[in-house]
């Protein structure tokens, strides 16, 4: 009951009614399956090439999704329903179409990001709490900046199949930094708390980078 408290002091949940909170669920739902169908037709290699290739690979693009769907959900238990039934959907027609359409799975990839959707719910809760008041919402915020600034660095040395498209390569990074800067600018509700959450995110992605934890983890993957 005291951490309940205390989080309520952080950020209070909205009442919604058992309509809007069906048609909030169902949103999630439609999104993760646009998004889920635009990734696979992305990677697909007969179709154009226009930078996304392996889409559904780039982890910032979905944390950078969950994220918005989280902190604009109603309570922070919504936020995880919400958040598992898009990563679901994302994952259940990307797989669908790849088994149905392409001929191939891969039980490897598959059980990686099916762990990744049942830890989804838990995430999206704490990240509920982002758009709130306190030292504490602006740490939580800072971790998926974290992993755009990481993910976005690293593309740098990244490889698009097709040679003549290295030139998308900045494009690309410009679009990380765009996510970025919307976190920054949309989340917070007082705007100047982006002095703190940025140097934190600075300074975990260094240190992420140094390490080379991050993208060492994709090898196992």
């Amino acid at each position: 009951m005291e951490i309940y408290n205390k989080l309520n002091q952080i950020r209070v949940s909205n009442k919604t009614t058992t309509k809007q909170k069906f048609f909030s669920i169902a949103n999630a739902l439609i999104i993760g399956a646009v998004l889920g169908l635009f990734a696979k037709i992305a990677d697909y290699p007969y179709f154009i090439n226009l930078g996304f290739t392996d889409t559904a690979d780039r982890l910032g693009i979905w944390v950078f999704v969950a994220t918005l769907i989280s902190v604009f959900s109603s309570s922070p238990k919504l936020a995880g329903v919400k958040v598992f039934a898009f990563f679901g959907t994302v994952l259940s027609v990307y797989y669908v179409y790849t088994v149905l359409f392409l001929g191939f799975f891969s039980v490897k990839a598959i059980v990686f990001w099916s762990v990744c959707a049942v830890v989804t719910p838990i995430c999206a809760y704490i990240m509920w709490y982002a758009r709130g008041s306190g030292f504490f919402s602006n740490v939580i915020l800072a971790f998926p900046i974290t992993v755009l600034l990481s993910e976005g660095f690293g593309l740098r040395n990244a490889y698009l199949p097709i040679h003549t498209h290295y030139y998308l390569i900045p494009w690309l990074m410009g679009l990380y930094l765009t996510m970025i800067i919307v976190l920054l600018l949309i989340i917070p509700k007082n705007k100047i708390h982006f002095l703190i959450i940025l140097p934190i995110s600075i300074v975990l992605s260094l240190i992420l980078i140094k390490l080379n934890y991050y993208y060492g983890l994709w090898e196992y993957i």
